[in-house]
């Protein structure tokens, strides 16, 4: 029988997370394995390459801040990326230092069972490898598992059927094509107007409609990318200080200190501005439902004016809080529904019924396709770590401990299941903060953690029950006091897959939840069972 390979750490993705966390583990000693599904680096943007996939943070930001003289010599071309020089960035990251050699990609981790005797992780792949490692660290994406609604009939379906997430890796042709597209999330508000341009027809099928602003994308400001650069460093800084540690220029006001008049014209500079610093147009339109009512109308206003039928129009205009489902990014989004070539079909009056060989059927009417698009999302935060067989103490599966919804310790480490870190999971700020500057802060928070353990002569290390179940409350609680819980059924409950619990998954407030891992860590890692073997970790715990 062929030995299993031994890593100090093994880390699950090479995306963002994935690499940054094997850079930076690596600096500090471990010896570390990644392990990939996908064939090279970039994680989401590696699989994400559908038509207008793009970030909807700023490039200067959305970038990594660990090395200066990456910073310096990167120079991005577009105020907000596309995804194929976002995935160009990528691999020149893994070039740049090096981390390749140490990925093995092609190879999906199915299992993580852990060893109480070797106290340590043994992990299966999808060819059959055993690996084992003392701690694994999961950088597997919080939007990396594809959700594709179950339809009667799919597998009868003749044409071409696509998702947003999984796109193909070669250009796809929609010249003479009727193309049918079901889901208005971010993917297809950013994919819909280009394909419109192409298709012979393009049928929108829409359950419920978004929020989305223009984007208002344009080449980059040299000028202002140098000013950037030349104070990189305090840039980064002030960002963090930012509740989502994006430069989204907040408003101290409330929406309801102004008069119609000043909050119209807040509103339409933001507008016109683009992007997603509208929602920071004013500092209570995620807390008080009569400030947010105040955007709501204006955003419907704008919607009604750009859309020439007053139908159409009324049917994208959204009926829930603005802010409590991801705020779309768009480029003529609106504007689509104009062409004669597009037609808006509402599913939660007409639901799709079933897919046929040459189309879909909902209760009203049949439509022909030569294509069909799933831009239908992701099992998002929890999808991709319960796709996996991860087994704890006592044989605990992770599916289990998290039958009513995920629990555990900052966002990172869960009680029950002994080094094993989550990187950007669920109970951190993660998909509500600028990802890469989440991703750099857990990861050299873990890497402090591990250098502690090795410096202590200490094997394991787990979240205490009741620090899990007192981080829990406190994430819900804050979650409580805004609209994201009473104002709309987002993915951020849960609510875009059945049977899924519901519950507000991420934190609220980036620099307060930094603040919070500091003060652990600061504090000997209160919270945390350490000890020299999982078996007894009583005498050395620090809660």
């Amino acid at each position: 029988m062929t030995q299993s390979k031994k890593f100090d750490v093994a880390i699950v993705g090479a995306g963002f997370a994935g690499m940054y966390a094997l850079h930076h583990f690596h600096s500090l000693g471990f010896s570390c394995q990644v392990f990939e599904t996908a064939d090279g680096v970039g994680g989401t943007w590696y699989w994400n390459r559908y038509p207008g996939a793009r970030c909807d943070v700023d490039s200067l930001e959305y970038s990594y801040q660990f090395s200066d003289e990456l910073q310096q010599e990167w120079n991005w071309s577009e105020k907000y990326a596309p995804q194929s020089e976002i995935l160009e960035y990528a691999n020149h990251v893994a070039d740049r230092f090096d981390l390749r050699e140490n990925i093995q990609f092609n190879t999906r981790i199915i299992a993580m069972h852990w060893n109480e005797n070797s106290d340590s992780w043994v992990l299966e792949s999808n060819l059959g490898e055993n690996f084992n490692a003392k701690f694994v660290v999961m950088a597997t994406g919080c939007l990396s598992k594809p959700h594709t609604p179950i339809f009667p009939g799919i597998e009868s379906f003749t044409g071409t059927i696509l998702h947003t997430s999984s796109w193909p890796h070669r250009p796809v042709s929609f010249v003479g094509k009727n193309v049918g597209i079901i889901g208005t999330g971010s993917s297809g508000v950013q994919s819909i107007p280009i394909i419109a341009e192409e298709a012979k027809s393009l049928t929108v099928f829409q359950r419920t409609p978004c929020y989305s602003i223009p984007a208002r994308n344009r080449l980059m400001d040299k000028e202002y990318e140098e000013k950037v650069k030349a104070s990189y460093s305090k840039f980064r800084q002030e960002n963090a200080k930012l509740n989502a540690a994006i430069s989204n220029n907040p408003n101290n006001q409330s929406a309801m200190e102004v008069d119609a008049e000043e909050r119209l014209k807040t509103y339409e500079q933001r507008w016109q501005s683009g992007g997603l610093p509208f929602l920071a147009a004013f500092n209570d339109l995620n807390l008080n439902k009569e400030s947010n009512n105040t955007a709501v109308d204006f955003i419907h206003r704008k919607i009604k004016e750009t859309v020439k039928n007053p139908e159409v129009a009324n049917s994208l205009c959204p009926d829930t809080v603005v802010g409590c489902k991801r705020l779309c990014v768009d480029t003529n989004y609106y504007e689509t529904y104009n062409r004669e070539n597009v037609k808006l079909v509402d599913v939660s009056a007409t639901p799709i019924e079933e897919i046929i060989n040459d189309g879909l059927r909902t209760s009203i009417t049949k439509y022909n396709f030569d294509t069909l698009i799933f831009a239908t999302g992701f099992d998002a935060m929890t999808g991709a770590l319960l796709s996996i067989d991860i087994r704890g103490l006592d044989g605990q599966t992770l599916k289990d401990k998290w039958q009513d919804g995920p629990k555990n310790y900052l966002g990172l480490t869960i009680n029950g299941f002994p080094n094993l870190f989550t990187i950007t999971g669920p109970g951190s700020p993660s998909v509500l903060a600028n990802m890469i500057v989440a991703i750099e802060q857990h990861v050299e928070w873990v890497g402090g953690c591990l250098s502690y353990l090795r410096e202590n002569s200490l094997i394991c290390i787990e979240a205490s029950e009741e620090a899990e179940q007192t981080w829990v409350n406190r994430v819900n609680k804050i979650s409580g006091k805004t609209l994201y819980t009473t104002g709309c059924n987002s993915w951020y409950l849960g609510a875009n897959i059945p049977g899924k619990p519901r519950i507000f998954m991420p934190f609220l407030g980036y620099p307060n939840y930094v603040t919070e891992c500091k003060r652990v860590a600061e504090e000997t890692y209160e919270g945390f069972l350490l000890s020299p073997q999982a078996s007894d970790p009583k005498p050395y715990a620090k809660t």
